[in-house]
Order: C-alpha cells, then sequence, then structure tokens
C-alpha cells in the first residue's frame, strides 16, 4: 500500500508518540525497523503517519521501547483500529478542507474542552445564519454551495455535545465577540439567546472576559485545548489566518494549561456571565 499523501492529523499523531516512545528509549530507528524486520524508511512513514501500524506492531515497539503504560498503549491501539469512512466526518472529504475534519476529529475523541475567543462565537455554539456570515466575511469570496456545505458541517459537528455522555466544554468568550454584529441585529440577538440556552446546559460552561477587566491577558487567535482519553493525548489546535495548527510537545500543553488558568481567573463566573450576555443581547 503506497504512503497516504494527506494523514489526518490524529493518524500522525500515533505516529508521532511512537517516534516520543522511541527517542525516551534512546533507540534508533534503524534498531526499531531491525526488530520489526523491516527497513528504516518505514519505521520513518509510521512515525509521519504515512502509513498505519497494526496493533501487533504497536505492542512490539512498546516492549522493545520499555513501555509498560498500558492505557497509553491501549489508547494507541484503538487509533490504530480507527478505518476511514467509520466517522460522520468522512462523508464530508473533499468537500470540506483537512483542517475543519481534524478539528472534528479532535473534538469527537476528546473527553473534555476548553477553547477560548475573542472576535466570534465558538464554532460549537453558533447558529447557522451567524455561522454563513462568518464564511461570506472570510478571505476571498466563497460560492453559495460552498457556504451552506461548511456552514452544514459545523452545525453536526455539534454532535459531540448531544451525546449521551458528553465532554466538558468550557468556553472562555470574550466581551467583543459578543458585541460584533456579525449578520446583523437580528441574527446577534438570536446567537446570544441561543449562547445563553446553551450555557444553562450541564456540561457546558461560559465564560466571559469582560472589557472591565484590568488584568493582560493576551489571545490573539482562537484557541483549544482537547483532553485525550489519557495525558499523552492531549492536544492545543489554534486557527491562524493560513489554517489550523495542532501541538502536543509537553511544554507547549504545560504553557497552555497555565493560559487557560489566566483565562478563568479573569473571566466572570458563568451567573455573571448569563447576565452580561443577556444585557447586551436587551441591547440589540
Amino acid at each position: 500500500m503506497p504512503p497516504r499523501e494527506n494523514p489526518t492529523a490524529r493518524q500522525a499523531r500515533l505516529g508521532a508518540e511512537l517516534r516520543k516512545l522511541r527517542e525516551r528509549a534512546g533507540r534508533t530507528a534503524r534498531e526499531a525497523a531491525g526488530m520489526l524486520g523491516t527497513d528504516q524508511g518505514k519505521i520513518s512513514h509510521i512515525e509521519s503517519g504515512r502509513i498505519g501500524v497494526s496493533e501487533e506492531r504497536i505492542k512490539k515497539l512498546a516492549t522493545f521501547y520499555c513501555c509498560t503504560d498500558q492505557a497509553l498503549l491501549e489508547a494507541l491501539c484503538a487509533i490504530a483500529r480507527e478505518r476511514r469512512g467509520q466517522f460522520w466526518w468522512d462523508e464530508y472529504r473533499g468537500m470540506v478542507a483537512p483542517d475543519p475534519l481534524n478539528v472534528a476529529e479532535l473534538e469527537y475523541h476528546s473527553v473534555g474542552m476548553r477553547i477560548v475567543h475573542m472576535v466570534a462565537i465558538p464554532g460549537l455554539l453558533q447558529i447557522p445564519d451567524y455561522t454563513r456570515a462568518l464564511f461570506r466575511a472570510g478571505v476571498g469570496e466563497l460560492p453559495g454551495e460552498e457556504i451552506e456545505t461548511r456552514t452544514e458541517f459545523r452545525m453536526r459537528r455539534k454532535v459531540v455535545l448531544d451525546r449521551d455522555d458528553p465532554p466538558p466544554f468550557e468556553a472562555f468568550i470574550h466581551e467583543a465577540a459578543l458585541r460584533m454584529r456579525f449578520g446583523g441585529r437580528q441574527v446577534v440577538r438570536r446567537q446570544l439567546e441561543y449562547l445563553m440556552e446553551e450555557s444553562e446546559r450541564p456540561r457546558i460552561t461560559v465564560h466571559v472576559i469582560p472589557f472591565t477587566n484590568e488584568d493582560f491577558f493576551e489571545a490573539i487567535q482562537p484557541v483549544l485545548y482537547a483532553n485525550g482519553v489519557v495525558p499523552q493525548l492531549d492536544t492545543l489546535q489554534i486557527d491562524t489566518p493560513i489554517g489550523g495548527a495542532f501541538l502536543d510537545a509537553e511544554a507547549e500543553l504545560v504553557a497552555y494549561r497555565a493560559f487557560f488558568a489566566r483565562a478563568r481567573k479573569v473571566s466572570l463566573d458563568p451567573n455573571e456571565s448569563r447576565q452580561l450576555i443577556h444585557h447586551i443581547a436587551r441591547e440589540l
């Protein structure tokens, strides 16, 4: 089977975790290849996510790397068992860019999410008309059909919050985002009313960072911290003007856990946040 041209973020993460285990064990790719009876190039492709790896080989590599973390190994084997076409977002391949597909995949497999948005309402808490307005205002003019496809896809991502046991979702939204009039006053009013309704759900917590906050808090791009089924699979996703970036280095994860602790410190509590959202909606 030829190497994948565009592995998903999750496929690449499986390979990256195997590389981390190898490097932590002080083993070379040549040594790993020799143990598996293959060539060094194949190890490189496995560690980049360009080819899959069986559960049997993951366990052999783990033994070779002296890894005894069974929870991590089971999580990696679970990724290896996944197949294209298994999940709902696979229906949109070729219709939606890879970044949104990877975000949907990340959300679906997370056991908890925290997000910071400074300019717009987070995607999982948007209404369709608000989403359409954002896509219309994006870089370059999109055809109406593509706007509808992107909007439909974003709405379907909400399935993660509608499961019987959804992951906790904590959103930190700057007051500026609440006052932006994307789509016009009527659309924004409905959006804020929907945001208040969603914030009442048991697993959804909304914090507003008010204009009156006197502490410096720098966050330019939207940031998502997704908890994996084991801590080693925690992932950061950051939106940039040229696409999303997925980060998993331990130093980055530690830094952004502190970042979200600061976000909580400068935010209103959930009740105060709902009151401010309600006040802004009434002004529209």
